[in-house]
Formats: structure tokens, sequence, C-alpha cells
């Protein structure tokens, strides 16, 4: 018998049978790129900018003609970090691909030379470098760069939460790498971003280095429609059965997150066997099983955050979206301490990325974290708050 695969995908490669629409916006990335552009891709947190980048990537248009890289930098805090990561990172992915172009790759690396360390077996060298061993990150970058520049195929490389370089330390960081990229002619780059205020000045301000260099795609949610049709379509296929109400109910109650709708509904795949129906209860016994699994992740993200930020933290979770979060009715409702206090919690909460701030309108990043403190500290439950979608 078959193995049955989980249609609802949510980590690792989405074969393009399971990848749901993007057909526009997959269209104008490959466009840009081939057309010797570079990308500002803006989108909330797990809209689907991974996905849509990695299923760019195969597409016949780029998969053979361009080397492809992926770095994900939300975590690194420096020059030095961000360095280390993307020198790594393209170690890692021309391993498999190329033995001459690992070569070629370290032996670019002159800043290092004599650090990496020697396989006997492949007779390949190894990058079994630490960060400490990044002492001199700016000319470290510009080998990067030079080897990139050189390459033998073009390159793609994307930077993922691309806006965390506001955030390092070092001065001009922006400015470097701008002189770089804006003299790459083998190489073109998409800067990935979910903090909009961020990346917006970034790329928008006419007084910072990186202003009108790219083109700019902002990742908004799938139509409740196409994704619907997607749903009921690897239902059916994989004799199982779900009520558009209940789609439409779920994808009220994420707005249309593309990481929450697809965990719900890989959950819902699970607890059913084939000739089963989707009820509400299932739906709702799917996302409570996705909370409760996430539990202990959420009790260390919480134990993280000071006492003092907790009070705004639980009122936007209560809320759900707030535009006036000092305003004298939103301060009173939640029992709040003043106007000063708000704004620094909020600063302080934003930075963390605790909670996202998009259009003026401010949320918690994650949909399921808002969901867990509500049933732990809230008034509102689950079940209400899918009833009322």
């Amino acid at each position: 018998m078959a193995k049955i695969i989980n249609p609802f995908i949510v980590t690792g490669k989405i074969e393009p049978e399971y990848f749901c629409d993007r057909v526009k916006e997959s269209e104008y990335l490959i466009k840009s790129l081939t057309n010797g552009n570079n990308l500002v891709l803006i989108s909330p947190r797990r809209m689907g900018k991974t996905g849509l980048i990695r299923h760019c990537y195969d597409a016949p248009e780029i998969a053979g003609n361009y080397n492809t890289f992926f770095i994900d930098i939300l975590h690194t805090t420096s020059l030095r970090e961000f360095t280390y990561l993307f020198g790594r990172h393209i170690y890692e992915t021309l391993l498999p691909r190329s033995k001459k172009m690992v070569v070629s790759f370290t032996q670019a690396l002159k800043s290092l030379s004599g650090k990496f360390g020697f396989d006997p077996f492949s007779s390949l060298p190894t990058f079994n470098l630490e960060i400490t061993d990044i002492t001199r990150p700016e000319l470290t970058l510009e080998e990067i760069f030079q080897y990139l520049e050189k390459s033998a195929k073009p390159c793609i490389v994307a930077f993922d939460e691309f806006q965390q370089i506001s955030r390092y330390p070092e001065k001009n960081i922006e400015a470097l790498l701008r002189t770089h990229i804006q003299n790459m002619s083998n190489a073109k780059f998409i800067f990935a971003g979910s903090e909009f205020h961020i990346m917006q000045g970034m790329f928008l301000s006419a007084a910072r280095p990186f202003y009108n260099s790219a083109d700019i795609l902002e990742l908004k949610a799938i139509d409740l429609d196409v994704y619907s049709e997607f749903i009921l379509k690897h239902m059916t296929r994989n004799r199982r059965a779900v009520d558009e109400g209940v789609i439409t109910k779920v994808y009220n109650l994420f707005e249309g997150n593309t990481y929450a709708v697809q965990k719900t509904f890989n959950e819902v795949f699970t607890l059913l066997s084939e000739r089963d129906s989707c009820s509400l209860d299932i739906a709702v016994q799917a996302i409570e099983n996705v909370i409760e699994s996430k539990a202990p992740l959420f009790e260390e993200m919480l134990s993280n955050i000071s006492e003092r930020y907790k009070p705004l933290l639980y009122s936007i979770a209560q809320e759900g979206k707030v535009k006036q979060i000092t305003s004298a009715s939103f301060i009173k409702k939640y029992r709040l301490l003043s106007s000063s206090s708000v704004q620094h919690s909020a600063k302080h909460l934003l930075e963390k990325s605790v909670i996202t701030r998009l259009g003026g309108i401010y949320s918690v990043t994650d949909v399921f974290f808002r969901l867990w403190i509500n049933s732990k500290y809230g008034k509102i439950q689950l079940r209400d708050l899918i009833a009322e979608n």
C-alpha cells in the first residue's frame, strides 16, 4: 500500500503539486531577477516568503541557470555573525554540487587562509571554522562578494529577515552592503523582511543607501476562494471531506496567515481517516493540538519577557488588533499604567518581534502564541473566537 502523504506541508521543500497559488507573485519574482534586478520581498511573518523563494528557485528559468543561496539572518547580531553565516551557507550549498567550486570558494577567502580543516577521505577543505576565526569581517565579506562575482554561473542570493542588519552595533552596515551589491554584475539579491516599517525605511527613504535599488513585492494573504479550492481538492483526492464553512472560519480566524492555515489543516488531515469529514469541532481540536504542542516554546518565550511589558502584550492579544495603543480608552480598558509606559513596552516588544506593527496596527506576531495567551491569561476562548468568524 502506498504511503499517504499529508498534502498540507509546513516544513521543508514543497513540491509544486502541494504549493498553493502564488502564481502572479512567482511570475513577478522570476521576471524581476532574470531581467537583472534585485528584489525586496515584504510580508508579515509566516505568510510564505521562504516557500515562495524556494519555489521560484526550482523554476526552470532559474534552477538550471543560476547558483542559488538562501540565508536566514534573523538571529544574527553583528557583521561578524552575518559574514560567518553567509560564508558557511555558501560552502554548505556548494559542497554537494561541485568539489571544484568548494575548493575555489575556500581559496577565495584569503583572510581565512590556513583556518579551514581538511577531509582526508574527500580531499576537500572543511568549514570547521568558529565565529571567532572571522577576525576581519569586512575583508572576509568582500572576498565572499568577489567569489560570487567571479562564479562561472550567475548567482541569486536571498537574505531572509534582512531588517536584522539595522540592529547591528556596527555603523554604516547598509552603506557597506550597498557598495558591494551595486557593483555586482554576476549576482542578484532578494531582500526579504517581515517588519514593514524597517524594510520600507531602508528601501523607500531617499536618505538611506538602499533607496531605489530594487523592485518591491509585497506578499499578502492568499485569497480565501483560492485557498478553499486548494484545501478541498487535496481533501477530496485523499478521500476526506471538509465543509467550506469550516475552511472559511479557520481562514478568517488566522486572517489568511499561510503557516497557520497550513498547520491547522495538516493537523486536521492527521485526525481524519478515509471517508471522514472535518467538522468545526475537529478543526477546533486540531488548533488546540497545535497550541498544546507549542506550549513549552510559548512558556519559554513568555518567561523571557519582563513583567513590566506583559500587560501590554496580554492587552494586544485579547484585542487582536490595536491601532491606538496609547489612547485613553485602550489604556483604561486594560488598566495599563500610562501612555509613556505603553510606548516603552511597545518599543521593547517590537524589537523582540513579539508584536508586529503593520499599517500602524499592532498585533501579536505569532497567531498561535496569541491564542495560547488568551487561553491561559485572557477571557476569550478558542471556540468563541472561531465561532465569531
